[in-house]
């Protein structure tokens, strides 16, 4: 293994002409290196003390935790690169094949990032290969990102050495992100492949539980760009003819874009009975006036924490009898979830209250096929034909975020002060179910915020984004007042 081996030192295009020596000589000099002015980044502070913690979970221990590599898209061309989100939690470096080290020191750990060097402009790769300077901009020197991010860096081409002399027995590695990095550094302990290096994984996860007052920041920032974003849509979608699933989808792409790094995961854009399909995004229907559209849709910021939020719109600005029935008993469960929210509440007390009153709806609704009690037993669950999925999940960095934490920590455990979740109950009868009435077939209803856990209650961070019945008509009545905008 070595970083090198991944790809070749001078990656150049297949098209490129074979350029004669005069002209290499030539473009080797002549160039003039100005250092870039580079301050300490604010948030550095809370990356260092996330690495102080892991730390203290990891007395006398080395801990290695890559970014991973860009991906191919096609051929020789590339998808753009989002680092690996507990590497840009513990360093807040953006770039791709980064590795972090931890090494025990001083009474703790030593923290060197490994990185890309800076090629010399007088060598072909600054202005021959698709990874040189003339081709991807300016990179950070080791100094430079050392005083940006508050951490040492080293040159990637040492890691090889710097793994070989890691001793498996005291080694973890965050594996699955750098393929040269996990075969550098085996598993140890086989008889439990990999344990020691999954409990790394669970131990960042839990981190990630409790989110600071800068995190929280992040998120609300997110949060009021999907907002934006959502304006944005509203306001090019027409009450009286159809536009393509895809239109929406790049609307919101481009605030995402613009206010943000990009969309935080692929936009889910549903117009009629496409929202029946949880994660449909083939997007290849349109609007109806008379039906419905579900916007699963969430900006993550230049800081890479995400929103995710979700409404569902009559796309002629009024909902008809029937749909804001089923609306209103999805926001009712909504409610009911929110405002059960507090510290020290588990997680599956929110699900219970959310399902509970969802399949009151459903009986209600005459689709029901047992009593309500019947349904909710966990022997029977028949309510889930139309429900489908949980109330939410746990957001942050990754727009499904803690996810190697341990049940006891999520799934099983209490809400915590600093904990944000998505509170997104919802309706969806297929519309080749015959089990429903045909008036109710092809409608699928969700109502998503991200909620904020705090000593009081909830705080609903998305709650610029109208979500009962008659507040969804109104803003989407406002928002075609107003018309489109550039962002």
């Amino acid at each position: 293994m070595t970083q090198g081996d991944q790809r070749p030192a001078v990656r150049t295009e297949s098209h490129d002409p074979e350029f004669p020596e005069a002209f290499l000589t030539f473009m080797r000099t002549g160039w003039r290196d100005e250092p870039l002015d580079v301050q300490r980044r604010p948030e550095a502070g809370h990356h260092a003390r996330r690495r102080a913690a892991l730390s203290e979970a990891f007395p006398g221990e080395t801990l290695v935790i890559p970014t991973g590599s860009q991906k191919v898209r096609a051929n020789d061309t590339w998808f753009p690169f989002r680092p690996g989100s507990d590497f840009a939690y513990l360093t807040g470096d953006h770039d791709p094949d980064g590795v972090l080290v931890l090494r025990p020191g001083g009474g703790g750990h030593d923290a060197v990032l490994y990185t890309r060097a800076r090629t010399s402009r007088e060598s072909d790769e600054f202005f021959r290969s698709r990874d040189g300077e003339l081709w991807v901009g300016r990179r950070q020197s080791h100094a430079e990102k050392s005083t940006e991010l508050g951490i040492e860096t080293a040159d990637l081409a040492d890691l090889d050495a710097a793994l070989a002399a890691c001793a498996p027995g005291r080694t973890r590695v965050l594996r699955g992100l750098d393929q040269g990095v996990d075969h550098a550094v085996r598993p140890y302990e086989p008889e439990r492949a990999g344990a020691r290096d999954r409990e790394l994984a669970t131990v960042i996860s839990e981190a990630k539980l409790v989110k600071d007052e800068w995190e929280i920041a992040q998120l609300q920032d997110a949060v009021d760009a999907t907002v934006r974003g959502f304006e944005d849509v509203a306001r090019v979608l027409p009450a009286d003819r159809g536009v393509s699933e895809r239109l929406i989808e790049g609307v919101f792409g481009l605030r995402a874009r613009h206010d943000g790094n990009h969309v935080g995961y692929g936009s889910i854009v549903c117009a009629g009975a496409n929202a029946t399909t949880l994660c449909w995004k083939h997007h290849t229907g349109a609007t109806v006036p008379g039906e419905l559209l579900l916007m699963d849709m969430g900006v993550e910021n230049r800081h890479l924490y995400t929103a995710d939020v979700t409404r569902t719109v009559p796309v002629s600005g009024t909902f008809t009898p029937l749909q804001r029935q089923v609306y209103d008993i999805v926001y009712a469960a909504q409610r009911a979830g929110i405002d059960l929210i507090k510290p020290g509440v588990r997680f599956a007390e929110v699900s219970e209250v959310c399902m509970r009153t969802l399949a009151e709806g459903l009986a209600a609704l005459g689709v029901l096929p047992v009593s309500v009690d019947e349904a909710m037993d966990s022997n029977s669950t028949i309510h889930r034909r139309w429900t489908l999925h949980d109330f939410g999940h746990l957001l942050g960095i990754d727009v499904h975020d803690c996810a190697s934490a341990r049940p006891e920590k999520y799934r099983d455990g209490e809400l915590g002060e600093g904990y944000v979740l998505t509170v997104e109950p919802g309706l969806y009868f297929q519309p080749d179910d015959d089990l429903v009435p045909a008036e109710l077939r092809g409608l699928g209803i969700r109502i998503e915020d991200d909620i904020l856990v705090t000593a009081g209650g909830a705080v609903n961070l998305s709650a610029g984004l109208p979500s009962s019945a008659d507040d969804v008509e109104t803003w989407l009545a406002v928002q075609r007042e107003a018309g489109p905008r550039l962002p």
